[in-house]
């Protein structure tokens, strides 16, 4: 009987392996999302001229965006290797830090990167980009966008959020918040002043999002000398947000505290300015309580709202979020999202369908794949250095830029029609 034994015994662990092999390959395909098919990104957009005329000169938002095959089908792997590397093999553009004082004391910097080769337009165009948060132009995926934008003919100036370089001391007891788009002001103005005759394209990316549609929509004077506007993977109302943040779909509970523990070694590292400077709406009891915060919520109403003076955070993320400015904003505008945004929850995405139902400058771009910032492309395992995103936002704004190149000679040739039939006119009363 022993024998018998030893004899079922290798049988049965070949049938353990067997269903360990299988339960791991099915954990693989399911986690993986190796089933899901690729698909061109879904468009929401109104039957106008310009639209017909952005989607026949961007193939990129009708043909199938392609992640790279093992693992690009999982958001949380594309959204966890945007964090962790940024992009692979990212190039590193010379660019010159600018510096602004600011009404309250706070200095605003930001990087200027001049265009390294001719607009296919022709024209002086300055990419105007406001970075995810707690970011910088040093971060890898913008250094990866600039260098593009750079060799497509595009200058590019950079904000570095207020407090988010390592290496850059306070002058003022404030940090960047959501919404606060003073700095992002502050360096458009310069850009303006500086090139008199550069024409803008507005990027924002993720947090970023949020401040530059609000930028555009708070004043309509911030859309002079605009060209367009791209939105790239926000979540439109912090008020929504924070509540998908506390939910357990999607690990969003857990993004939540990385999140809030980046956030949390920004703000402390420059705990002496924040506590030194007598204006400061900062305590040691806040700075306590943020030592304990789990969640971005909790940082958020022991600091951030704060630093502007709001009474609670539901005041905070009322007044800091674009969902209450963006349909003032005219100039055309692109909105990307992914669906598979482990950080942005679908319910949100019906703030930029609404307003792309509705405005006819607006295209949503809304993607199957690509997680939250990731959107790599690649064969198999490797990515590419270059994102979709970032030919994308490239592709979108040569188009809107030769769009608006049309516009002006063919207003400038009726009008010298214009004025040709009034001078037959007046020759033929005379006459």
């Amino acid at each position: 009987s022993n024998a018998r034994i030893e004899f079922k015994l290798p049988a049965m662990f070949d049938g353990m392996k067997l269903a360990a092999v299988a339960t791991i390959l099915y954990i693989i395909v399911r986690c993986l999302n190796l089933k899901s098919p690729t698909a061109p990104p879904e468009i929401i957009y109104q039957d106008t001229p310009l639209s017909h005329y952005l989607l026949k000169s961007c193939p990129m938002l009708t043909k199938e965006y392609i992640p790279p095959l093992l693992w690009g089908k999982s958001g949380h792997l594309q959204t966890v290797l945007y964090g962790k590397m940024g992009r692979v093999n990212t190039p590193t553009p010379c660019g010159v830090r600018k510096f602004l004082p600011m009404q309250d004391g706070a200095t605003a910097t930001f990087d200027l990167f001049e265009a390294l080769g001719d607009h296919s337009a022709g024209d002086d165009i300055t990419m105007v980009i406001c970075p995810g948060i707690g970011n910088h132009s040093e971060k890898n995926y913008i250094r990866t966008f600039v260098d593009y934008s750079q060799r497509q003919g595009y200058r590019c100036a950079v904000l570095n959020h207020l407090g988010a370089l390592p290496n850059m001391e306070l002058t003022s007891p404030r940090m960047f918040t959501y919404g606060c788009t003073w700095e992002f002001a502050a360096m458009v103005g310069y850009v303006k002043r500086a090139h008199p005759q550069t024409l803008l394209v507005v990027v924002g990316f993720s947090l970023g999002g949020n401040v530059v549609c609000k930028f555009l929509g708070e004043n309509r004077l911030n859309q002079e000398r605009v060209l367009c506007c791209i939105s790239v993977c926000q979540g439109y109302s912090a008020l929504r947000a924070q509540e998908t943040f506390l939910q357990w779909d999607q690990c969003r509970r857990l993004y939540n505290f990385v999140l809030a523990d980046n956030m949390k070694k920004i703000i402390l590292s420059h705990r002496d300015s924040l506590l030194g400077m007598s204006s400061s709406n900062i305590s040691d009891a806040d700075l306590n309580r943020l030592s304990a915060a789990t969640s971005l919520m909790q940082i958020d109403d022991s600091i951030m709202r704060k630093f502007h003076g709001y009474n609670s955070l539901r005041e905070y993320y009322e007044k800091e979020s674009c969902v209450h400015y963006i349909h003032k904003v005219t100039v055309p505008l692109l909105l990307v999202n992914s669906s598979d945004d482990p950080l942005v929850h679908q319910s949100l995405l019906a703030v930029p369908r609404t307003l792309a139902e509705k405005m006819p400058n607006v295209v949503f771009a809304l993607t199957q794949h690509g997680g939250h910032m990731g959107f790599f492309e690649g064969a198999v395992l490797f990515p590419q250095p270059l994102t979709w995103m970032d030919k994308v936002i490239i592709e979108y704004s040569d188009a809107v830029c030769h769009w608006e190149k049309k516009r002006l000679v063919c207003q400038r040739s009726s009008r010298q029609h214009m004025n040709s039939c009034l001078q037959s006119k007046r020759e033929t009363l005379s006459g």
